[in-house]
């Protein structure tokens, strides 16, 4: 009898975590790779990674919405995410890395779910800084984009 409750309760968990909106087999891709061969991931959900591409970002309020473009090598990516918020790392003109989850659309528009801004290392921060770059954690910066729609 506890053989079979264990095995219950087992089955049950493994069923919940294929079952959720977080789930643990997302495949995970780069830019190039994905938009190399977009009708094969139509439709399903990834994880992508890219570099920022400098002045793409676009903020609308109305209803809320980001739009930016990622990019490897010599493929982009649009995507879309619509959302008022997103983490405050994410900013233009840095040269981030970004991972965004969510679908690849039939219109070649990367809708996301969530937005994950990659910050450099703490020794290429200060390699920006001595260069005289803007830091992507200042509290005194402008957002990206803020006010337009």
């Amino acid at each position: 009898m506890k053989v079979a409750v264990v095995f219950v309760v087992l089955v049950g968990a493994a069923a919940w975590l294929l079952s959720g909106s977080d789930n643990p087999f997302v495949y995970s891709k780069l830019v190039d790779e994905v938009m190399n061969q977009p009708d094969s991931f139509e439709g399903r959900r990834l994880r992508v990674e890219g570099e920022l591409r400098q002045g793409s970002i676009q903020f609308r309020e109305s209803p809320c919405e980001w739009r930016f473009v990622l990019y490897k090598e010599d493929k982009e990516m649009p995507v879309r995410f619509p959302q008022c918020v997103v983490p405050d790392t994410f900013r233009d003109g840095m040269g981030i890395q970004v991972t965004v989850q969510g679908e690849l659309g039939d219109d070649g528009v990367f809708l996301a779910n969530q937005v994950i801004p990659r910050c450099p290392s703490k020794y290429e921060m200060q390699q920006r800084l001595e260069a005289g770059e803007e830091m992507p954690y200042d509290p005194n910066a402008k957002l990206p984009g803020a006010g337009e729609s």
